[in-house]
Parts: structure tokens; C-alpha cells; sequence
């Protein structure tokens, strides 16, 4: 992101839209601010910077241009289609005629007649559709459609966000620093290592405190970060006190140069509860390595539940319960989080009154990825032996159970502001409307969770959104799509701009925009088919 103030970005990147016959969507053109701006220029007021844009250029967040004096917004708005009644999908193509690949399509065709039949089975996104941010206008887009014979209506809107963050699980036993610990972007701090998870490392990354609290070149970075992030590219990171790491969504995380494969199958005492009769008959002793709680067999309760004699086994760390152990080694990229290569390191030694030569031990991770088998020697010694065959196949048993590894990425933001102002006259009514389910809230299209407490705090998987769905302005503050969808009649009641609605077929007659697939499993139908909304 190159640093912007009042003047207009260096890319001519407008589409050629001589070959639409609606043109594109026309915002009011702003008034100058000052009588210095040249004549050829105009005045973004799509966020708080105010570019001054030059006639064919664009603004620095590359979504808003000067064509021919009027402020425009470059991309189209993006549209979903459901799936027909069949179950399948119909592709859609360019129209002849539309800007060369590499740029947006204005418009497109259907390559089966029946492709948009029915425009109801269209769903107007926020993606693309522009913003009436820091002003009181009506939304962008107020459309109105049917669902289930319904009058429903979608309010559409490109937030601009600047509380607003990233959650990502990394699902890995790995070490990746301590809690608390600052996460860095190209050197600046951008977020900390939070509480870790079952079987996952937590990250915040982002927030108001890092996009405004530091200084310039922290909030750039964090801004690059987060809207890379939210399109679902690879981001590296690097943990003070700890790992270098490659995150992208849906992807597994690389760790220290090395990509991660699975995801713990529970903690060590888990491991034992799940694989005890497994076990049973074909081992003495079994310890499963895990930095947080360790697992020994013959103490553990499903170990007395099959009569498994005590071996004598002496376990570094706390006991906390039977068969349960914190703090045996220190977190690390070793043994099951641990900072161990050598299992036995772990293990203190046998009590000769308890325990006998030839006893057999098996010590696995909590992902079967490491695994070492022993019998004791004459001086209760371990001595590593071959590992039988009964037992490597539990051991593969622990990695079939352990799911892959992956980076899950969640867009958390607060919908305050004036985008409020852009539904309804009184926010306090749609909040309220929120809470009581009269309104859907989606992004993208994808379906958003509505925090509890205070506030429209929406939180959302960025892979169940369309691909680019974020962008920036450079204040700096994050773009993401927000949708408010609900009945005809309880919009009205709200307080909505009912003067505003257009209906979705003369959205598609006159305004730019691109159809994309919709698929039912990626999430719920936004409209949806639920008796709540018929």
C-alpha cells in the first residue's frame, strides 16, 4: 500500500464501459473543498480521506474513479445465483464486447437460456456495490425480491471498518510462542498470540489499537495484512520469542519452514481414553506425550477399567489426577508440543518393587507422528526394540483420527458507524431487529455470527466468502461487504428508506454487475427457505 493523502492514485485502471447500456452506478458528485482543485478532478466522499481524482484515474484505495466528472465505483456489483431445482449450477460467460481479461466484465450471458429466469434467484452482494460512508444516504443498494412468495428486501452496503480484526486458528501442536506474545508483519506489530485451543494455536490479528493507535507505518501494515488475509492469500508472520509463520485460509500453516500435516487427536489423556482397549493385551505401558496434559495407561482410569497392573513408572512434571501430567517438558516444536526429541527425557525411571524386566512400553504424540517402543532390560532400563506390528497399527490408528492441519481465518467487526444510518433512521430498530432474528445479517453472502451483548458484532469464515471480498482506504481502515436482509413490511417498520427500494430486475437491467455461482453447501441460501422468513 503506497501512502495517500489528498491526491488521486497513479493507475489508469477504469473499465471500458461503452459497451454497457446502463452505464455504471453514478454516485453525487462531491463539491470541491477547496477552490485550489483543478477542474479535471473530483472529490471521493466515499471515506474520510477525500481524494481529489483526476479525470480517468482513480482514487489510492482503487475502488473509486473520475470518469468524465463523476465519481464512480470501478468494480461491478457482484451477484449470486442460487443453484435450479436440479442441484446443478449454470456457468455463465462474457458478453462479446466487455473489457479484455485481466479487467471486470460489465455485464454477462447466460449460456443456458434458463440461466436467470427469475431474477428472485439472484442475491445482491455488497461486494462491488459501493458505500454512503461518513454520510446519512440511504444504502447503496435497497433491493427488493421474493422468497417462498415473500416480499422481502436486502439492504447492501460496503463497509468501511476500522474495529475490525482477524481470529485465526492454526490447528497444531506446535510451539508457536507465548501468550501474549506480539505478532509481527514486514516488522511491525500486528496482533498477539492469544489463548490456545483444543488441538489449535490462537492469533488476534488487527484491531483499532493497530490500524490507528501506532504509528503511520503500523496501521499500512496492518491494513496490507488484514485485507490480504481476508482474500484468502498466504501471509507470513513472525511471533517475538517464537515461530516464523506462513498463514493462509484454508491452507495449512507452515511452521518454522515446515508445513504442518495434522491436528492432535485430543490431548494426551484423551489418547488414552479413546485407545485403551486397543491397546489391551499388546503393551504393559503406554505414554502419550502432550505439552499440556501427558497420559499414562496403567494409571489412568480406562487403564483400571481393563485391570491393567501398575508398571511402577516414575513421570517428570505434576501429577494432576491417575494417569494425568502437566508440565513434563516445556512447550516446543518436539514430542506433542513439547521441547523434547527423546521420549524417555520425560520419564524418571521404574520402581524396581513394581516394576519387571521385559515389561513393554509404547510412547506415541497425540498425532502418532512420533512413536517409539521399549522393553525394560534386566536393570528396568528402556531399550528401544522394534515396534510390533499390533502396535503400529494403533499408531496409524491416532494419525487416521487426527484431522488436517489447517489456518481457519475469521473477519470480526463491529457494524457501527454510519452504515446504520444507510438502512434505517433509527439504528437502535435495526439492532434490536438483529437480535430478535427479524433480520438476516450476511457477508458476502456468507452467513455472519451476531456476538451477544452490545452492538452489531458480526463474525464471519472468509472462505465461505467470494474470492477479494475485502478492501482498504487508506485512513486506514478495512472494506468488507455487509448485507441486511429481511421482510418488506418489517423494514418499513424499522424505519427504513422505503423510498430507496428498487426491485432486483431493474438492479439487473441497469446496474454493472457480475453473476457468480452459488453453491447450497457453502452456506445457507441468504434469503433463506426457513418458515421464520415465510
Amino acid at each position: 500500500m503506497t501512502e495517500h493523502t489528498k491526491i488521486d492514485h497513479s493507475m489508469d485502471n477504469l473499465d471500458d464501459t461503452t459497451s454497457s447500456t446502463s452505464g455504471p452506478t453514478v454516485l453525487e458528485k462531491s463539491k470541491p473543498r477547496s477552490e485550489k482543485m483543478a477542474s479535471n478532478k473530483v472529490e471521493c466522499n466515499a471515506c474520510p480521506v477525500l481524494c481529489q481524482i483526476t479525470d480517468g484515474r482513480t482514487g489510492a484505495c482503487d475502488r473509486w474513479g473520475n470518469e468524465d466528472g463523476n465519481l464512480v465505483r470501478i468494480d461491478p456489483v457482484i451477484l449470486m445465483r442460487r443453484l435450479d431445482d436440479t442441484g446443478l449450477a449454470t456457468r455463465h460467460e462474457p458478453v462479446a464486447g466487455d473489457a479484455p481479461e485481466g479487467l471486470v466484465n460489465a455485464r454477462t450471458r447466460d449460456v443456458e437460456a434458463n440461466a436467470v429466469s427469475d431474477p428472485n434467484d439472484l442475491f445482491v452482494s455488497g461486494i462491488g456495490s459501493g458505500t454512503t460512508y461518513p454520510d446519512y444516504k440511504p444504502a447503496p443498494f435497497i433491493v427488493s425480491s421474493k422468497a417462498n412468495d415473500v416480499d422481502m428486501v436486502t439492504v447492501v452496503t460496503e463497509g468501511i471498518f476500522s474495529y475490525c480484526s482477524f481470529k485465526v486458528k492454526i490447528d497444531t501442536d506446535r510451539y508457536l510462542g507465548p501468550e501474549q506474545s506480539n505478532i509481527r508483519f514486514k516488522g511491525e506489530i500486528v496482533g498477539h498470540v492469544t489463548t490456545a485451543e483444543y488441538g489449535s494455536q490462537m492469533l488476534s490479528l488487527g484491531g483499532v489499537h493497530h490500524l490507528t493507535g501506532g504509528s503511520k507505518k503500523e496501521g499500512r501494515m496492518t491494513c496490507d495484512m488484514m485485507m490480504a488475509l481476508g482474500n484468502k492469500e498466504a501471509v507470513e508472520l513472525s511471533i517475538d520469542g517464537g515461530a516464523q509463520l506462513v498463514v493462509q485460509a484454508g491452507k495449512a500453516p507452515i511452521v518454522d519452514g515446515v508445513e504442518e500435516k495434522r491436528m492432535r487427536v485430543g490431548c494426551g489423556s484423551a489418547a488414552i481414553g479413546i485407545f485403551a482397549k486397543q491397546w489391551f493385551g499388546h503393551t504393559d505401558e503406554v505414554v502419550v506425550v502432550d505439552d499440556h496434559i501427558t497420559g499414562v495407561l496403567s494409571e489412568h482410569q480406562a487403564g483400571r477399567c481393563l485391570d491393567i497392573p501398575p508398571t511402577g513408572i516414575k513421570m517428570k512434571g505434576r501429577k494432576s489426577t491417575p494417569g494425568r501430567y502437566f508440565q513434563v517438558a516445556n512447550p516446543g516444536n518436539g514430542w506433542g508440543g513439547t521441547d523434547i526429541s527423546d521420549p524417555l527425557a520425560i520419564i524418571e525411571g521404574f520402581n524396581p518393587d513394581v516394576a519387571w524386566p521385559g515389561l513393554r512400553m509404547l510412547i506415541t504424540s497425540t498425532t502418532g507422528e512420533h512413536a517409539e517402543y521399549y522393553e525394560l532390560d534386566d536393570d528396568l532400563k528402556p531399550q528401544r526394540k522394534p515396534m510390533p506390528d499390533a502396535l503400529q497399527k494403533t499408531v496409524e490408528r491416532i494419525g487416521e483420527n487426527c484431522e488436517p492441519s489447517l489456518a481457519s481465518v475469521l473477519f470480526l467487526a463491529g457494524a457501527g458507524g454510519s452504515l446504520r444510518a444507510g438502512v434505517t433512521e433509527n439504528p437502535i430498530w435495526l439492532t434490536n431487529s438483529i437480535k430478535t432474528s427479524l433480520v438476516n445479517v450476511t457477508c458476502g453472502g456468507a452467513p455472519a455470527y451476531i456476538w451477544p451483548g452490545g452492538g452489531i458484532t458480526v463474525m464471519v469464515d472468509v472462505l465461505r466468502m467470494p474470492d477479494n471480498s475485502f478492501g482498504y482506504v487508506p485512513t486506514p481502515a478495512i472494506v468488507a461487504p455487509i448485507e441486511f436482509s429481511m421482510k418488506l413490511d418489517d423494514y418499513t417498520r424499522l424505519g427504513g428508506h422505503a423510498d430507496a427500494v428498487r426491485s432486483i430486475q431493474d438492479v439487473v437491467e441497469k446496474d454493472r454487475h457480475r453473476i457468480i455461482e452459488w453453491h447450497d453447501e457453502n452456506s445457507p441460501w441468504p434469503l433463506g427457505r426457513k418458515p421464520m422468513l415465510a
